[in-house]
């Protein structure tokens, strides 16, 4: 399976992105903005192809185990990204939310006029981790592409 995140508008605070399975718009995502030198829980992953594992450990997964009993097997990390650890894929609606992580929405601003948005976050997760679990289950290598346009 081949994720694939075309971030499409970088401004001061954030970035909005849309994401794409095996090339197929599956939801818009929602990361920190740029930044040449990496700050901790503030900066974006370089763009680039990762694989994506499942962490199983940490507030996150007990969080999303209790939110999500019938699904959650582990939270989708975004693996061996350099001077980076543990980027999750995870819910959330705007900077205060991503510390460095892939947040996905349904719906997102143009994030020009105000700071970035994304919006219905709980429902494109779901249907996302779904898929991916479902990918992962099946023994298939599941990798995410992040892309500046």
């Amino acid at each position: 399976m081949k994720l694939k995140v075309y971030r499409y508008s970088s401004q001061s605070r954030t970035t909005i992105s849309a994401i794409h399975i095996n090339g197929e718009f599956e939801c818009f995502g929602l990361e920190d903005r740029y930044r040449k030198e990496k700050v901790r829980g503030e900066t974006r992953i370089p763009k680039g192809t990762y694989k994506i594992g499942l962490r199983t450990v940490g507030g996150h997964h007990a969080k999303y185990s209790a939110k999500f009993p019938s699904i959650h097997k582990g939270m989708l990390q975004v693996l061996d990204v350099p001077n980076f650890e543990y980027i999750l894929i995870h819910i959330g609606n705007g900077e205060k939310d991503t510390m460095g992580c892939l947040l996905v929405g349904l719906e997102a601003n143009n994030n020009k006029l105000y700071k970035g948005q994304i919006t219905s976050s709980t429902s494109a997760y779901t249907s996302l981790y779904k898929k991916v679990i479902k990918a992962i289950d099946e023994g298939e290598e599941v990798t995410i592409q992040y892309i500046d346009l």
